[in-house]
């Protein structure tokens, strides 16, 4: 416990907002779940299974974010295609719930997915093989993002394509994805995708106690991917990332090899991405295509603007902001919501280059300020 605690007082001395946030998160999550669980229906302080949902649908899209800030905020960065990695994990989870549910499904085979019978598939394709394992399943939700990160990385940094240029290239990929997972004869699924799932490790997923374990799940690997992040971004490993993000041609001048850098933190940030795909299927309950929609990875960009790139928190900040307007606004003016998402980013741009923790620096800043005069005074 000792050991423990000097940990994260060491992390919060890296980084002074680590601490508190794991704090907020983790006690928010215990509270929320508990009232789920324990309280009565018609409590005042319940929580319905629906928010419980949403609230771990929120969350994959803050650890999703803070996937995009560490190699935009803190590399320079900018990706548009997260959403690829993203979709990549929640096919491998997908895959798996797919095989758990055998004889339950519409035509009662009880090896084969219904697709694939509708399709008339007579044997199951090689890339399906060894999915019905959830620790396989898992393997390959980190694996594919990553090995997908690596290879791009490996080949757009050592050519040194940076800027708008790699942007284009990141979404094309995202795109050339999205028209593959579209084709029937890729064994995906298709258009409609996978979906219709009834079970994880033999809970069944309606049960009110498998959306409260899969919402505290992702919450404590939020906070620990966190805290994970902060270490290793206070460390001399990330004084080299964010001098390259200033100067890349200075940091390769002084003798650092910069696309080995980007490559190993590209290839982090797409392995964390994977991650919250793979948690966000099983509580959403279908994984398609659109996924890979180009759209998905801007509006992941917004919301580390919106929050403040650069700061970890930020992200996370900005992905539930962003995400609990859409869900409101969504409702109250469906035709809208993208040119009010729209606005916000070019008034974001114009008005908070650092987003929301920009913003609080600077108040915090005139405050100190005001009372060291005060004090002087």
């Amino acid at each position: 416990m000792t050991r423990l605690t000097a940990w994260f007082s060491e992390g919060r001395s890296t980084g002074k907002h680590t601490l508190p946030f794991v704090v907020i998160l983790l006690s928010v999550t215990i509270l929320a779940s508990a009232a789920n669980l324990f309280l009565p229906a018609d409590s005042i302080f319940y929580v319905s299974t629906y928010t419980i949902t949403l609230l771990g649908k929120y969350l994959c899209y803050a650890m999703l974010a803070l996937a995009v800030d560490i190699i935009w905020g803190y590399c320079g960065i900018l990706s548009l295609g997260h959403g690829a990695f993203f979709a990549l994990g929640g096919y491998a989870m997908g895959m798996y719930l797919m095989r758990q549910i055998g004889d339950r499904g519409v035509y009662g085979n009880p090896l084969l997915p219904d697709f694939m019978v509708f399709l008339d598939w007579k044997e199951l394709p090689w890339f399906w093989l060894g999915m019905d394992q959830f620790w396989f399943a898992m393997l390959m939700a980190v694996l594919v993002p990553g090995l997908l990160a690596f290879v791009f990385g490996w080949l757009a940094f050592r050519s040194r394509v940076t800027g708008v240029y790699l942007s284009i290239m990141t979404q094309a990929l995202t795109y050339a994805l999205l028209l593959a997972f579209f084709r029937n004869e890729m064994g995906f699924g298709g258009n409609n995708g996978l979906t219709d799932f009834k079970e994880i490790l033999g809970f069944n997923l309606q049960a009110d106690s498998t959306r409260v374990a899969l919402f505290l799940i992702t919450a404590i690997l939020l906070a620990v991917i966190f805290v994970i992040s902060q270490k290793i971004l206070s460390s001399r490993l990330g004084k080299v990332v964010l001098a390259i993000r200033d100067s890349e041609s200075r940091s390769r001048f002084i003798g650092y090899r910069t696309d080995r850098y980007k490559v190993w933190l590209f290839v982090y940030s797409a392995v964390i991405a994977g991650i919250a795909g793979a948690l966000y299927v099983p509580q959403v309950g279908i994984i398609n295509p659109g996924e890979f929609s180009p759209i998905n990875s801007i509006e992941m960009v917004i919301w580390v603007a919106v929050g403040g790139r650069g700061t970890l928190i930020g992200a996370v900040i900005g992905a539930l902001l962003v995400n609990y307007a859409k869900t409101r606004f969504t409702a109250i003016m469906p035709d809208a919501w993208l040119f009010a998402l729209g606005a916000m980013f070019v008034l974001v741009t114009l008005y908070l280059p650092k987003g929301l923790m920009g913003l609080y620096g600077q108040l915090k800043a005139k405050r100190n300020a005001v009372m060291n005069k005060e004090s002087q005074a």
